[in-house]
């Protein structure tokens, strides 16, 4: 993973605003957290279907909002 931001006019402020908005948007936080401690491969298997479930919702919704 390789992410660039470039300071304009000395704002660092904002370039680290951006940056934070830039790793939010990986995952990387949640990731980080999840591995803070260690994960049974049944409960793994068990989030990861509850997340893609919970996609799939969302996805649901947006295209029933447009149709």
């Amino acid at each position: 993973m390789f992410v660039e931001i470039t300071v304009i006019d000395g704002n660092v402020e904002k370039a680290i605003k951006v940056l934070k908005r830039k790793l939010q948007q990986e995952g990387l936080f949640r990731e980080m957290k999840q591995r803070k401690f260690y994960e049974k491969p049944s409960i793994k298997r068990k989030r990861k279907e509850k997340e893609a479930q919970r996609r799939l919702r969302k996805k649901m919704r947006a295209i029933k909002r447009f149709a």
